[in-house]
């Protein structure tokens, strides 16, 4: 798992993702990731760096966990809006840090980014957690579709820009 984030956070910042934390005394509480609605183009260097980054994935993750991955972000990524809109990839708060506030302010963060983005029309996500889907109601997103993935339960949901 920790190889698998660490290249998630390679990739980002390669893509020009937003990736945004909640520090204490130098230590991260929370943090998250976002592709924005315009694709960056990676140069050669960077494409280079990202498959070496890879290429280890292949021999630490199951064929199963890459078949169910590539499943689910087929599966993810074909129920999110057609409309240009951010894609919150990963949200987390460090377990000692949870209930005290610092996932509802990445959230919010992240829907005054979505907010001030000219391109954008929202803010799109997914999550394996019934639990969390309430939490991002409360946010203003909707449930788009539930489907599962195997024995994976998902859940696709988009908040809205509001355009005033």
């Amino acid at each position: 798992m920790a190889a698998f984030v660490s290249f998630m956070f390679d990739k980002s910042f390669l893509l020009h993702e937003e990736v945004w934390g909640v520090f204490e005394n130098e230590r991260l509480l929370g943090t998250y990731i976002v592709e924005k609605p315009q694709a960056s183009k990676l140069n050669v260097k960077g494409l280079l760096f990202l498959i070496l980054r890879l290429v280890p994935l292949f021999f630490q993750i199951s064929r199963t966990a890459l078949n169910l991955l590539n499943s689910y972000m087929r599966v993810t990524r074909s129920a999110a809006p057609s409309l240009t809109h951010h894609y919150l990839i990963m949200i987390g708060v460090t377990p000692e840090a949870q209930g005290k506030g610092i996932g509802k302010a990445l959230l919010q963060h992240l829907l005054n980014t979505v907010h001030t983005d000219q391109k954008s029309h929202g803010v799109a996500l997914d999550t394996e957690n019934k639990e969390n889907v309430h939490l991002y109601q409360r946010f203003g997103f909707t449930l788009c579709s539930e489907t599962q993935i195997n024995d994976l339960p998902v859940y696709c949901m988009f908040h809205p820009k509001n355009i005033t």
